[in-house]
């Protein structure tokens, strides 16, 4: 169990190096894609990551984010894989407490912006949440044809 925890909690550290990492663009390069990890934006954050000083071409730039985003998949595959080992009642409390720390995060976002900004913020997250929802459905049809093909 102890290993258990300390393997969450280890994964659960890791997105700190993620956003650390320059943002010039996401890799689906759309426009609400956004900043992401934490709301950097272009000049704001940019010279505190680690990769700053290394005057990164676009190229490196791209793989070192390909890179983290497959880190990223790991971690959340780690993250899973522990999760299960868990009781229910243990596997739900983490999965709230994730939930809230999220939507309060989210909110402390928020309350930095301008009332503007807070419009478009509130605009990406409902789109975010449109895609969510749409991957859930097409989660769910994909197991249903997995069970049909059975």
């Amino acid at each position: 169990m102890r290993k258990t925890l300390i393997a969450l909690m280890f994964a659960a550290a890791l997105p700190t190096v993620a956003m650390a990492m320059p943002q010039d663009g996401g890799p689906l390069g759309g426009p609400l894609d956004g900043p992401r990890h934490g709301g950097q934006m272009h000049g704001g954050m940019q010279g505190k990551g680690p990769y700053s000083q290394l005057d990164l071409t676009r190229e490196q730039r791209e793989q070192i984010r390909k890179i983290m985003g497959e880190q990223m998949h790991e971690r959340k595959q780690v993250v899973d894989k522990y999760l299960e080992k868990l009781s229910p009642a243990d596997q739900k409390a983490m999965k709230d407490e994730i939930a809230a720390n999220h939507k309060k995060a989210e909110s402390d976002v928020r309350a930095l912006l301008k009332p503007e900004q807070q419009k478009q913020f509130d605009e990406i997250q409902k789109k975010r949440a449109e895609r969510r929802a749409e991957w859930a459905e097409f989660k769910a049809w994909k197991a249903q044809q997995a069970q049909k093909a059975q």
